[in-house]
């Protein structure tokens, strides 16, 4: 990255926070320990007192999540196309079977209409993605889960500080997993949690997190600890570091003013292309909602103008300007058509989206300047 060129998204960082991690590295204890408990302690206060497990990235908490649900062969996880291939993978790493349902076009949410005709006897739980930080409509979700007796592991990697019916996400359900990869509206660098209300799913997801072992690596080493320890599962080595933890003890506090400035960003956009007929913006939907706006992803109508979204996409690039690709659709994957035989044309609102979405730069220190000839580039295209 260099001054001349935006990138899409861009982590803040300010003099707290550098010293914060000098201050780790110099403290000689730089992987699980007193920060990461802190980060956890502010990540519960943050959901109302909700278990928080820090993860070393969202993937691997999703991962534990779905490892939780005790699946068996052919047990079956309802997600939806339109997210990022990890949702997917970790149902399968888990030994699951992920069955999927369309999108609604005009939010690029799972069309909670279309879940009670997917659940079938093998249906465990439904994984919806809140999708670019909008909510999915969670109260009739919820109605079906509860119907049914199935469990909602909602992925929540883009929707820190998103709220629904009043209330931040973290606040109810079985379990939430939260993202704070670089791009994400705060970040540890790398890493993830679980967020969960769930007493018995806390414990499992905790000795999953590391190796299986029932104590954790500071209360082992630290001066008051034992390291007299038991194996009670195969786990994995997807414990946070404190130097990951750092970071997330400054950024944590700041996430509502950074969805603030990104929904003020948000806000602009759509106010200087709102004519533009040569993009689809994002549509809100209608229940109760808190937006974080992790992306904001216009479609590219191809009907409408000469240019694919994938044109867009280089010529801004050209003019120094960073966008993203979030996301083509999953079951159009190589390995997903071969293991479970979808094709193109099995969900035919995510692949629309799929052909034309592209995400513009939003960041909290993105400026209106910078912002501005984004959308001056952007309108100059379709003139």
């Amino acid at each position: 990255m260099t001054e001349e060129f935006l990138p899409f998204a861009k982590p803040y960082m300010d003099d707290a926070t550098i010293a914060e991690v000098v201050a780790c590295l110099q403290s000689g204890w730089l992987t699980t320990g007193p920060r990461v408990k802190q980060f956890e302690q502010l990540l519960s206060e943050y959901c109302n007192g909700a278990t928080a497990l820090a993860f070393s990235s969202a993937t691997a908490a999703l991962h534990v999540a779905m490892l939780c649900l005790d699946l068996k062969p052919g047990d079956e996880i309802i997600t939806t196309p339109m997210t990022f291939v990890a949702t997917l993978n970790t149902i399968v790493q888990a030994g699951g079977r992920p069955v999927l349902v369309d999108i609604n076009r005009y939010d690029n949410n799972i069309n909670v209409e279309l879940l009670e005709a997917a659940i079938t006897p093998r249906t465990k739980a439904i994984l919806p993605v809140h999708f670019a930080g909008l909510p999915v409509d969670l109260a009739p979700l919820y109605a079906l889960a509860e119907k049914y007796q199935l469990r909602v592991i909602e992925d929540a990697a883009h929707a820190i500080g998103a709220g629904y019916d009043g209330k931040k996400l973290g606040n109810f359900g079985d379990m939430q997993i939260f993202s704070f990869h670089p791009n994400k509206n705060m970040t540890t660098g790398e890493g993830g949690c679980i967020i969960t209300r769930d007493e018995k799913l806390a414990a499992q997801a905790a000795r999953l997190r590391f190796h299986g072992i029932d104590r954790d690596a500071f209360n082992r080493f630290s001066k008051t600890g034992s390291q007299d320890y038991d194996v009670v599962a195969p786990g994995f080595k997807y414990n946070m570091m404190d130097l990951q933890a750092a970071i997330g003890l400054h950024q944590l506090p700041k996430v509502d003013e950074f969805n603030i400035q990104r929904m003020q960003l948000a806000q602009r956009y759509y106010e200087r292309l709102s004519d533009c007929t040569a993009l689809q913006l994002p549509v809100m939907p209608v229940y109760q909602h808190q937006h974080a706006w992790h992306l904001f992803t216009p479609l590219v109508q191809t009907e409408k103008t000469k240019l694919s979204r994938n044109e867009v996409m280089q010529t801004l690039k050209d003019q120094g300007i960073g966008t993203g690709y979030h996301y083509r659709a999953a079951h159009l994957f190589s390995y997903y058509q071969q293991q479970f035989g979808w094709q193109a044309g099995d969900f035919p609102e995510a692949e629309y989206v799929s052909e034309r979405i592209f995400s513009l730069p939003l960041f909290p220190t993105l400026t209106t300047k910078q912002q501005d000839n984004v959308i001056d580039k952007l309108l100059k295209l379709f003139t």
